[in-house]
């Protein structure tokens, strides 16, 4: 198309939404179209209302726009950029660096509303990712290539553990790492870039955000421009990708924004009706070819605590594996709060894991799903009623609890205590040994905040 092929005018400006006028034809949907003072302000076709009108939705403030002000474009959608320039560096919904250095060079533009790619071209791999924190790499493994979702309300631990997951895995994981904020408060993205810098995984990274102050057409739209640059590198770089999201539920507040000021009839508990597709559309870019994978892991803000929320159900669908963080273990201390029974994962089966693996899982959910349904008997009654075999389940349980929790290297400057990865061999071996009763006469506050049962070992001898 030629350049500035569509020119109109402004009709009318309602916050983010902005409709303008044209004498021919109108721009296609999702084309970008620029105005205000220096062309500084971009818009987004959303809507054609008629033959001569469209509605877009502004990825900038739209301050000091006006009715008549002269709106234009070439029909190209929003791009991002790609190529090697990109890793070590910052960036924000255009393409722009935001790290306070120049332009990145070696890179050319690429619309980010690509389809995702054929079922054909798509391969599953059967192969663990493994993450160095205990309770999620025994009870809800990441798959290699897959999507996983940590749940959880508000201030249980969703940054601080997808933090950990990049300190334990950017520095041994030999792909590109795509970090993407929707949503963040700036503290939180100038903290995470500072930490990588210093950690010295920054030149392994890239890092795209969409910050809380800004637009919710800037927030809706920077989780495809980090899409776009993660299919750079898995299909023409052909290598592994790791991308970290944080926070879909961010992403799916903005779509419920947009569709509000766009007037469309809201559906259930007050999200857009557009929902379901927005988010498919979103998530099903995530995908591993025989030339690369995308692995992701994604935080999701569940309002109020509720997990039958629609934001997180149609989250879930999408997921391989699903960690889901429990306000009522944090409130007891137990770090990370992974909520032991209703985290799951795909992967959780004997074929992937192997049995050994299997069988001690599932009989560490065992002692714990009775000692749940124990635990009211016990408040009441006291632990002297119970049986000796239930007896014996409930301190294992307890010691099992006190196991899988672990202090995090990012976490060091407020605890005092040093970081631990754990192996998963170890993971699975420590937990064994606790079914077997072999710590039974060892006090269960030893087993807290330790890495594997070597550390024990090291403190009673």
């Amino acid at each position: 198309m030629d350049a500035l092929e569509f020119n109109g005018t402004i009709s009318a400006i309602r916050g983010s939404v902005v409709d303008a006028t044209f004498d021919g034809k109108i721009p296609p949907l999702r084309s970008v179209l620029k105005t205000g003072l220096h062309q500084k302000i971009v818009l987004e076709v959303a809507d054609h209302i008629s033959t001569n009108k469209v509605r877009c939705i502004a990825l900038t403030p739209t301050a000091g726009l006006a009715r008549s002000d002269i709106v234009s474009g070439d029909g190209t959608t929003l791009m991002a950029p790609i190529g090697d320039g990109l890793t070590g560096r910052l960036f924000n919904v255009f393409g722009n660096a935001s790290d306070g250095r120049s332009e990145p060079q070696n890179v050319t533009y690429q619309s980010i509303h690509t389809p995702p790619i054929q079922l054909a071209d798509r391969i599953t791999n059967e192969e663990i990712f493994e993450t160095g924190i205990k309770a999620i790499d025994l009870l809800a493994p990441l798959e290699k290539g897959g999507k996983a979702g940590l749940f959880g309300g508000a201030g249980v631990g969703k940054t601080v553990l997808i933090t950990e997951l990049i300190n334990n895995m950017v520095s041994s994981h030999k792909g590109v790492s795509i970090f993407c904020g929707i949503g963040e408060r700036c503290r939180e993205g100038e903290e995470l870039y500072r930490d990588m810098k210093d950690a010295g995984v920054l030149d392994n990274t890239v890092m795209i955000f969409g910050q809380m102050n800004e637009p919710p057409g800037a927030r809706f739209r920077v989780g495809h421009t980090a899409l776009t640059m993660a299919e750079y590198f898995r299909d023409q770089k052909e290598q592994d990708v790791l991308l970290l999201v944080d926070n879909v539920f961010r992403f799916i507040q903005a779509g419920m924004e947009l569709s509000g000021l766009l007037g469309r009839l809201p559906s259930r508990m007050g999200y857009q009706p557009t929902l379901g597709p927005e988010l498919a559309e979103f998530q099903e870019r995530i995908a591993s070819t025989t030339r690369g994978a995308i692995t992701s892991i994604q935080a999701v803000y569940v309002p109020a605590d509720d997990l039958t929320d629609p934001s997180a159900t149609h989250t879930f669908s999408h997921l391989s594996a699903s960690i889901v963080l429990s306000r009522k273990r944090a409130g007891e201390g137990f770090y990370p709060a992974v909520d032991l029974l209703q985290s799951k994962s795909m992967m959780l089966s004997p074929e992937v894991v192997g049995q050994n693996h299997y069988d001690v899982a599932r009989e560490v959910q065992r002692a714990l799903a009775i000692y749940e349904e124990l635990k009211d008997i016990i408040a009441m009654l006291g632990l002297e009623e119970l049986s000796n075999e239930d007896r014996k389940i409930v301190y294992q349980a307890r010691r099992l609890e006190r196991f899988l929790t672990q202090p995090f290297h990012t976490t060091k400057h407020f605890t005092g205590m040093n970081g631990r990865t754990v192996p998963l061999a170890a993971t699975v071996e420590g937990c064994a040994r606790i079914l077997n009763n072999e710590f039974a006469s060892i006090n269960e506050a030893s087993l807290y905040m330790i890495g594997d049962t070597d550390e024990l070992e090291e403190i009673n001898s």
